[in-house]
């Protein structure tokens, strides 16, 4: 970003290019990784119980089907809520990277287009998420609510599709931060000319 928009703005910016010590959006999609893996498998876990039930009788697990679908659903909702503060720390912080330009990732793209295709990426994850949150809702309380299986077979399809999704879209991000060195802190000194030995001690 134009440094003095950035002074515009009122901004600080420290030696990772950001006005906060540790980026958020990393952290954050974590959280939102965490929370959608764990509601799809818990999703799985509640579906396959009948082969499972034998499992927990013998390891002496007291088990209840819809515990898992609880903690499917639960999990689901929070990553949706949790995607919203994701993509928009994610923005800002695409906003302010000042990736090099002669560089190129392992998938043979530039930082313009890894950052294009991750910022455009996440919104769809948003989306996606967004929806499957309100299908696995209708399934819980309007479609499926008094079956004992709460969820569609095509809704877990669809779960395990997205779980691929993530990974490609994770590889790009990881590639703007390891290879690109996107407000990481020793890159940015070292863009600047200065030695991360000596001012990160």
């Amino acid at each position: 970003m134009n440094s003095q928009l950035i002074e515009q703005l009122g901004l600080r910016l420290g030696a990772n290019g950001l006005p906060y010590e540790i980026p958020m959006h990393p952290q954050l999609v974590h959280l939102t990784l965490g929370l959608f893996i764990i509601g799809i498998l818990f999703d799985i876990a509640g579906a396959i119980f009948p082969i499972e039930r034998p499992i927990f009788k013998f390891l002496s697990l007291p088990t209840i089907r819809s515990r898992f679908f609880d903690v499917g659903w639960y999990n689901l909702v929070g990553a949706a809520v949790v995607t919203f503060f994701t993509i928009a720390f994610g923005f800002f912080e695409l906003i302010l990277a000042n990736p090099p330009i002669n560089q190129k990732s392992d998938w043979g793209l530039n930082a313009a287009w890894t950052m294009l295709l991750h910022g455009l990426g996440g919104i769809l994850i948003l989306g996606i998420i967004v929806a499957m949150t309100v299908w696995r809702g209708l399934q819980r309380y309007r479609w499926r609510k008094d079956a004992s299986r709460q969820v569609q077979w095509s809704y877990l399809l669809a779960g395990i599709a997205m779980l691929g999704i993530l990974y490609v879209h994770g590889t790009l991000g990881a590639q703007l931060g390891e290879q690109f060195g996107i407000h990481v802190t020793a890159a940015e000194l070292l863009r600047k000319g200065k030695d991360p030995n000596l001012l990160l001690k």
